[in-house]
């Protein structure tokens, strides 16, 4: 029998996990022309104050239950997500989209071999960095080190910033604490954003980083907040997996960035390891896996 929530929401929960996905890669893409324009860390800096007065227009801060000992850790989760959202962006305008999920991807992939009780976990980053490999190709002329390095720089800050989630996920729901921490992250872009934008902004480039704001991160985390309240956070992290493969669609449809087979090949092995990491990968608290989520 449906529960009142549910019927309120006549989408399958995969199709919102989906849509969620499709936002965040999408928003990534559209960036393209905003980095162009401010920057990466100025396009960063934007979405993320933007991204911030909007949490924050539609979130009340849950400023009463922040204890002392919270602060530290709510710090340096909204400085991993600005950092994670400057690399990732400086990493999009070197190397292709699909490219730069798929070693993004390696950060939680990492932190979920390393912390399984089971040994075979290992195994998953294993596969997944050798789809990194063949996606990347540095034996090749086209081999970008910079981008690449770039997008490493993101998977650790994407690693850092699940290990601080999971430390406050018992005091915070997901929604509040995003409205406490993107305007931190906000503040953490400021300090290159605001140097690599000053002197380039017009109302044009402030009403896009406004829809920016809006792809990633509000509508991602409201459509992954509904998705996660009708499945387990096993089959939402499964799902998830397929993220890389995103990248790679949006980055042909919107960006034209045409895959080699060899680089095919390589998303399917990042997108096997990231299926295969959730198997038996249970989580007791939903929002836990909710804040996984990269707001980059």
């Amino acid at each position: 029998m449906r529960s009142p929530g549910s019927a309120a929401v006549p989408v399958p929960p995969w199709g919102l996990a989906v849509a969620a996905m499709l936002s965040v890669q999408l928003g990534s893409a559209l960036s393209l022309d905003l980095i162009s324009a401010v920057g990466p860390a100025g396009t960063a800096w934007l979405r993320l104050s933007l991204g911030a007065l909007i949490l924050l227009a539609v979130v009340r801060p849950p400023l009463r239950s922040v204890r002392r000992r919270d602060v530290p850790t709510l710090l340096a989760l909204g400085v991993a997500t600005g950092l994670m959202s400057i690399a990732f962006l400086a990493a999009i305008e070197h190397i292709p989209l699909g490219t730069a999920v798929a070693i993004e991807f390696l950060g939680p992939l990492t932190v979920a071999g390393v912390r399984s009780h089971s040994r075979r976990a290992l195994i998953w980053p294993a596969v997944a960095f050798a789809g990194v490999v063949l996606l990347t190709q540095p034996w090749s002329v086209g081999f970008d080190p910079v981008g690449t390095g770039f997008a490493v720089l993101a998977a650790v800050a994407w690693g850092t910033y699940i290990v601080l989630t999971q430390r406050i996920g018992d005091r915070f729901t997901g929604i509040g604490t995003l409205s406490l921490t993107v305007p931190v992250a906000a503040v953490t872009a400021a300090a290159v954003g605001i140097p690599q934008a000053a002197g380039h902004l017009s109302p044009g480039i402030l009403a896009a980083a406004a829809g920016l704001a809006v792809l990633l991160p509000v509508l991602p985390f409201a459509l992954e907040m509904l998705a996660l309240r009708r499945m387990t956070p096993t089959a939402f992290g499964t799902l998830m997996a397929l993220e890389p493969g995103f990248g790679v669609l949006l980055g042909l449809l919107v960006l034209r960035q045409q895959p080699s087979a060899i680089q095919v090949a390589g998303i399917l092995l990042v997108i096997l390891a990231g299926a295969a990491a959730q198997r038996g990968g249970r989580r007791p608290r939903p929002h836990e896996e909710l804040e996984q989520c990269s707001p980059a």
